[in-house]
C-alpha cells in the first residue's frame, strides 16, 4: 500500500470519528448555552459585562443575568475589571484620585515588563497603571489590608532578651589516664599464689593480690637487714638508706619494707598489694608462673572519676571554652543527668567528619558510668546578658545577606539588611541594622519579600524605559 492510500484511509477514519461525535446529542451544547456563549463573546468585544457574580461575593457565577433566591440581581463583571479578593469598600477607598499622574504601566501577570504608554499583553489583558506615590523611593512595599489578613502577616517588636543555646553532641565514656595503675615486676619473679581476684573485681588500696618470690628482692631485703643489725652501722641512721632505696627501686610495697625494718627478718615470699582503689581491668597473673621484668600481671583503674569524650562540630568550637558546665546523659540511664566540666579541647579537627574532640571530666561515685558507654552531652552556651533579638522566623537568610521586614504601618513594609549573631530558643541576635522596639514581620514575610523584589525589578525596568 502506497503512502497516498494510507493518508486517504486515515482521513476517512478521522471524518467518521468526528461525525459520530457530532451525532451524540447529549454532548452538543443547548441553544440556550450557545446563545449565552455568543452573548458573552459579543459583550467582551463591546466592553459590556462578560459574566455575573453573586452580589454577596460568594463563588456563584452566571453567563446570563440572574437573580438570587431572595430576588436580588447578580453583579455584572465587565471585561478588564481588576479582579481582587479584597473588600470592595477598601478597593474603592484605595482608588487613586483623578488628578494623580500615571508614571508607567506594569505587566498584569507580575512579569518584569513595563511600558510608558497603555498596552496589552499577549493574552489581551490591559497593563496596570502605576501612579505617582505608589512607587516610593524608600525601598518599602505597600500591601493591601485584605492581603495582609489573608496571608496572616504578623509583626513583633525587636526587644532585648537573653539568648541561650544548647550544643548537643554524642560521645563515649573513657578512663581517666591518670587513674590507671599497672602491676609489673622489675626483676625475675615466681608467683607462689594469686588472690581470688578476677577481671572486673573491685579492689581496695593495700589489698593483697599475690605472693611472689624474687631472688633480687630477697637479696636486697637480706642486705637491708644486715645493715640494720650490724654493730658497726646500727647506731648510724644514714647507713641502711641505700639498701632501703634498693628495695624501693624494685617496687616492693611500702608495707613490706616497713615490716622488714621492724622485724629484722628476711621474708621468703613477698605479698604484692593493690596500689589504688579501683576495678581490675586485666589479670595475667597465674599461680606458679614465672614473670619476666616488665610483664603486666594486673591493671587496676579508678573509675570514681571518668572522662566523656564527645565530638563537637567545627562550627560550634568557637562557642566552647575550658571550664564550661556540661550535662551528660547516658543511654543506659534515661532520665538521669551527670554534671561535669570541659577540661580539654583537643587541638585537632577530623578532616573526614569536620569535628573536634572535647574532654569532659565527670564524677562517678556509684561507678554507674562504664568505659566505652555511649553518652549524649548538652553544652549550654550564651549568657544571661540581654541582647537585641527577634524571632528566628523574621530573618530572611540568603547566605550572603540577612534581611528583616520592618513594619512601617498602614500596610507598608521596608526590607532592612541586618547583621546577626547567636541563635537559640527560637531567637536570633541582631547586632546591627535594627533598633530596639522596631516592629518586624515574623510570619508570611517571604510573600512580602517577593513583592519587594518584584517592585525593585519593575522600578529598574521603568527607569530604563524612560527617555
Amino acid at each position: 500500500m502506497n503512502r497516498s492510500a494510507q493518508i486517504a484511509i486515515a482521513a476517512a477514519v478521522t471524518v467518521a470519528v468526528i461525525a459520530g461525535f457530532l451525532a451524540r446529542p447529549y454532548l452538543w451544547p443547548s441553544s440556550e448555552t450557545t446563545h449565552a456563549h455568543v452573548t458573552a463573546q459579543a459583550s467582551e468585544a463591546s466592553g459590556a459585562a462578560i459574566y455575573y457574580q453573586d452580589p454577596d461575593g460568594k463563588p456563584f457565577y452566571s453567563l446570563t443575568p440572574k437573580k438570587t433566591p431572595d430576588g436580588r440581581d447578580y453583579r455584572a463583571v465587565p471585561r478588564g475589571a481588576d479582579i481582587s479578593f479584597d473588600d470592595p469598600s477598601q478597593e474603592s477607598a484605595a482608588a487613586p484620585p483623578a488628578d494623580r499622574k500615571i508614571k508607567y504601566y506594569r505587566n498584569p501577570m507580575g512579569l518584569p515588563d513595563v511600558s510608558p504608554t497603555p498596552k496589552k499583553d499577549s493574552m489581551g489583558m490591559d497593563y496596570i497603571p502605576v501612579y505617582e506615590g505608589e512607587d516610593s523611593d524608600d525601598g518599602s512595599v505597600k500591601v493591601s489590608p485584605g492581603k495582609i489578613q489573608r496571608t496572616g502577616v504578623k509583626s513583633e517588636p525587636a526587644t532585648a532578651r537573653p539568648i541561650r543555646t544548647v550544643v548537643r553532641a554524642p560521645g563515649t565514656i573513657q578512663l581517666d589516664e591518670r587513674r590507671v595503675s599497672v602491676i609489673a615486676m622489675r626483676a625475675e619473679t615466681y608467683l607462689q599464689s594469686v588472690a581470688d581476684v578476677t577481671t572486673g573485681s573491685f579492689v581496695k588500696k593495700g589489698q593483697p593480690l599475690m605472693q611472689v618470690y624474687s631472688p633480687a628482692v630477697s637479696s636486697a631485703a637480706a642486705e637491708f637487714v644486715t645493715t640494720l643489725t650490724s654493730r658497726t652501722t646500727a647506731g648510724e641512721p644514714s647507713y641502711g638508706r641505700g639498701s632501703r632505696q634498693r628495695l624501693m627501686n624494685l617496687d616492693v610495697p611500702e608495707a613490706v619494707i616497713s615490716e622488714v625494718e621492724r622485724t629484722r627478718v628476711v621474708p621468703v615470699t613477698v605479698a604484692w598489694s593493690a596500689p589504688r582503689d579501683g576495678i581490675v581491668l586485666e589479670r595475667n597473673a597465674v599461680q606458679g608462673m614465672r614473670a619476666q621484668p616488665g610483664d603486666v600481671l594486673f591493671r587496676v583503674a579508678d573509675t570514681s572519676v571518668v572522662w566523656a569524650i564527645i565530638d563537637i562540630a567545627e562550627r560550634d568550637l568557637g562557642s566552647l571554652a575550658v571550664g564550661q558546665g556540661v550535662t551528660v546523659r547516658a543511654r543506659s540511664f534515661p532520665g538521669r543527668d551527670f554534671s561535669g566540666k570541659i577540661s580539654v579541647i583537643y587541638p585537632q579537627v577530623n578532616r573526614e567528619t569536620r569535628t573536634a574532640r572535647v574532654r569532659i571530666e565527670l564524677a562517678n561515685p556509684d561507678l554507674a558510668l562504664l568505659p566505652d558507654m555511649y553518652v549524649d552531652a548538652d553544652v549550654e552556651i550564651g549568657g544571661a546578658e540581654p541582647v537585641l533579638a527577634v524571632p528566628d522566623s523574621s530573618v530572611l537568610d540568603t547566605g550572603a545577606r540577612q534581611v528583616v521586614l520592618v513594619d512601617k504601618g498602614e500596610g507598608r513594609f521596608e526590607p532592612r539588611d541586618v547583621k546577626i549573631g547567636r541563635r537559640g530558643d527560637g531567637l536570633v541576635e541582631i547586632r546591627s541594622g535594627l533598633k530596639d522596639g522596631e516592629p518586624v514581620v515574623i510570619s508570611a514575610n517571604f510573600l512580602i519579600d517577593a513583592e519587594s523584589n518584584l517592585k525593585a525589578a519593575l522600578k529598574g525596568f521603568a527607569e530604563g524605559a524612560q527617555p
